[in-house]
Parts: C-alpha cells; sequence; structure tokens
C-alpha cells in the first residue's frame, strides 16, 4: 500500500513496528506509545468529525494538540505536568517518523511548548540503610530460608551492580554461577557488561543452594514461591515491608538502590563516565544528576558539623 493511502491508524501501526523492531524499545514502552498514540488519534477523529488518514496527520495544528493535551489534564483521571510532557513527547516522536519515514511532515508542532518540569533529583539510600536493607531480608518470619536468600541475591545484585529491576529479573539459570562480569541487556536492547563483586556472587550461590526448583538453563533465575518467575510487583512489595520495619521514607524503592549505587560509587571517586557505562545510559546527562546528589548530601554533612552550621 502507497504511503498516501494509509489510515491513522496504519500509520500508528507501522510506526509502532519501527520502535519494536528497529527500536527494540521495552515491551511496558510501546505499549505506552501505543496508548498514547490511540487517544491521540481518536481525539483528532472527534475534533475533526470523519477518520483520519495520513495526509490529515501533517495538517495537524498547534491548537488541535493544545487541545489534545487540554483535554488529557482534565476529567476523572487527569495527568500530571511530567505525563504531559511525555504524552507530547510521544506525539512529537509518532510525527517524526511520519516526516522520515512517510514524508508527511507537521510544521506546526514546533509551535506547540510542553508545561515546565522542575527536574528531578534521584534518591538514594545511605549506605547504612542498604546494608539494612539487606540484613532485613532474613528476618521474616513468614518466609521460608531460601525465599529469604533469593531475596537478599536480588536485592544484592541491584545494589551491587546498579541493574533495574527488569535486568536483574531478566538474568536466566544459565547466567549461574557468576564470573567477574554479567552481560546485562538493558533498554533499548543496549548490552554492557557490569563487574560482579563477590558479595553479588555468594548471595546469588547461596540462593542457587537452597531454592527447591529443577531450573533448565533458559529460565528465569529468579523464583517465586510457587516456582514461577518473580516479578518486579513482588520485589517492590518485598522493599515495602522492608522499609516498614526499618522506619525509611517511602523514596526506599528497588530502584532507590540503583540511585544509590551510582552516588556510593560517585562519593567514593568513580568518575562520571565510567558510572555512565555501568548504569547503561545513553547520555551523560543523565548520570550528571547523581553530581547534584552527592554536592547535597557534601553540603547537608558540612552544615551538620561545622560550628556555624
Amino acid at each position: 500500500m502507497a504511503h498516501s493511502q494509509l489510515t491513522a491508524s496504519e500509520a500508528l501501526s507501522a510506526w509502532l513496528e519501527h520502535l519494536a523492531h528497529e527500536r527494540r524499545l521495552a515491551a511496558n514502552t510501546l505499549e505506552a506509545y501505543g496508548r498514547i498514540g490511540r487517544l491521540y488519534l481518536a481525539f483528532l477523529e472527534r475534533h475533526r468529525g470523519e477518520p483520519q488518514g495520513l495526509s490529515d496527520l501533517g495538517m495537524v495544528t498547534a491548537a488541535e494538540v493544545r487541545a489534545h493535551l487540554a483535554e488529557r489534564r482534565s476529567g476523572d483521571h487527569p495527568l500530571a505536568a511530567r505525563s504531559i510532557s511525555q504524552t507530547l513527547s510521544a506525539i512529537r516522536a509518532f510525527h517524526r517518523f511520519l516526516d522520515r519515514r512517510c514524508a508527511t511532515p507537521a510544521p506546526q508542532l514546533v509551535l506547540v511548548r510542553g508545561p515546565r518540569i522542575k527536574p528531578s533529583l534521584p534518591r538514594p539510600v545511605s549506605e547504612d540503610q542498604a546494608r539494612g536493607l539487606l540484613r532485613e531480608t532474613g528476618a521474616d518470619p513468614d518466609a521460608t530460608p531460601w525465599e529469604s536468600a533469593r531475596d537478599r541475591a536480588v536485592l544484592t545484585l541491584l545494589y551491587g551492580c546498579g541493574l533495574r529491576i527488569s535486568e536483574g529479573l531478566s538474568l536466566a539459570r544459565s547466567d549461574a554461577p557468576m564470573t567477574e562480569t554479567l552481560r546485562i541487556v538493558g533498554k533499548g536492547g543496549k548490552t554492557r557488561l557490569a563487574p560482579i563483586l563477590p558479595a553479588v556472587r555468594e548471595a546469588i550461590d547461596a540462593y542457587l543452594a537452597l531454592q527447591p526448583f529443577p531450573l533448565a538453563p533458559a529460565d528465569a533465575l529468579f523464583r517465586a514461591r510457587r516456582g514461577g518467575p518473580l516479578t518486579p510487583r513482588h520485589v517492590q512489595a518485598m522493599v515495602q515491608r522492608l522499609r516498614g520495619r526499618l522506619g525509611l521514607p517511602a523514596s526506599t524503592t528497588p530502584h532507590a538502590l540503583r540511585h544509590s549505587f551510582a552516588t556510593h560509587l560517585l562519593g567514593a571517586g568513580a568518575d562520571l563516565r565510567s558510572i555512565q557505562e555501568l548504569l547503561g545510559h545513553a547520555s551523560l546527562s543523565t548520570t550528571q544528576k547523581y553530581t547534584a546528589v552527592d554536592a547535597g548530601r557534601l553540603l547537608a554533612a558540612y552544615a551538620s558539623a561545622h560550628p556555624r552550621g
């Protein structure tokens, strides 16, 4: 089918196929982009009163996009400023695809500005708090010894290697026993090598020695109580229980351990470029947020210790 004959829905499907197979975006990201795109096209169809084709998308006006964003900010489930910004970013990415692949630019999009968002800094836990979380995994009276060992192994892996939850839970049985490095597949299908600390290796070995399920090499390494693959929701709920027992703030999440990995490395003298590679950040500007976090901690320590603080 010629590009000019595509319907708007077919153009959206082509974009999502591009994101999945060429950009190799994660399933959750694809789902979010698909939802944003469908709502956007549904708005245009309602607003214009007729089904939309590819050429119609090229004639979208700044006023129409602003009206759609205003609609998303209202109603029973209004979006926050950050979500509105992400929605606009996805719409722009869709139209960039239409411009480059389908020769259908939307020149008025440059006139639309997103909401101003105050950059949020990562919220790591302290080294003592991280150690407390790892110790507390053995204090759950409802967990069997192998489950406690599993929870400790998961948190030790996230903190010791700076992994995202999805990266840690994507490991297969064939990834253990671990050597000095581990190949991680991160966002966008990008791979990186993560150095494995002895503490991480020992925690995973301890878990494997206790877990009761026969696992094939391709099976997920971390298992739930009934034998299925461990889910991010379990890890999040587990950290929520641990932080409640330790009196830690709500910002203490599994992802905070990744932030802590970066912040503690920076505080120990690691350079930003190395931390960027370890975290798998595509841009150094993303990693630079940790310099502000570390500077803030130093200033707080100085203020508390200085006689005139």
